[in-house]
């Protein structure tokens, strides 16, 4: 009983001086590291707030809030790549500078910066380059948390011809490896490519 009082206490603490952090320098001060301005801020760290209130999300918390999203698929595996794409602290959780930080770069950033993040989410290993397996994986993932809502329907094989198809025109000395500037080669003569990551640009 003495434990989950503790705990509670120091979840309490947590949270009261989470919330306290953000006076107006502060808020300047993400105004300047991000591309949103002070009220859209408050509007995200009202949102952030309400589904973590200590103001720190781990990854099964990051799993739960993806899932919210798509729940007409499975959401974890996609979730866990995304999570590992985020800078972390020494406990692995999230905190609400990383989370904007990630998010302004994803929904606001330049096609460089997109292309950047969307490179370490195929990465998964971190070793510089993407392996066939590694977008099968990601792929995979995605179509999993689609779920029924695919159109057409794309079975697994299906999946794994594209990743065959779109590997094969990037990967453009055959070594088997994708590397940051062959993907960003392809986007940029790719209009349709281009004009999907200007879609990533969020309305707040």
């Amino acid at each position: 009983m003495m434990f989950g009082s503790k705990k509670k206490e120091e979840d309490i603490d947590e949270f009261n001086i989470h919330v306290s952090r953000y006076r107006p320098e502060e808020l300047t001060k993400l105004t300047k590291i991000t591309k949103f301005n002070k009220k859209e801020i408050q509007l995200i760290y009202r949102g952030f707030k309400q589904e973590c209130p200590t103001g720190m999300v781990d990854e099964d918390s990051f799993k739960h809030i993806f899932s919210q999203f798509f729940p007409q698929g499975d959401a974890s595996q996609y979730a866990q790549y995304v999570f590992n794409t985020i800078k972390r602290n020494q406990t692995g959780k999230i905190s609400f500078e990383d989370f904007l930080a990630i998010l302004s770069k994803v929904s606001r950033g330049s096609v460089q910066e997109k292309l950047h993040w969307i490179f370490g989410l195929y990465d998964l290993n971190k070793d510089g380059v993407i392996t066939k397996k590694e977008m099968q994986d990601v792929v995979h993932s995605i179509y999993s948390m689609l779920g029924r809502h695919t159109d057409p329907q794309v079975d697994d094989q299906s999946a794994k011809d594209h990743v065959d198809r779109i590997f094969h025109l990037i990967d453009k000395n055959n070594d088997g490896n994708v590397t940051l500037d062959e993907l960003i080669e392809w986007c940029s003569r790719d209009e349709g490519i281009l004009q999907s990551l200007d879609t990533l640009d969020t309305v707040l």
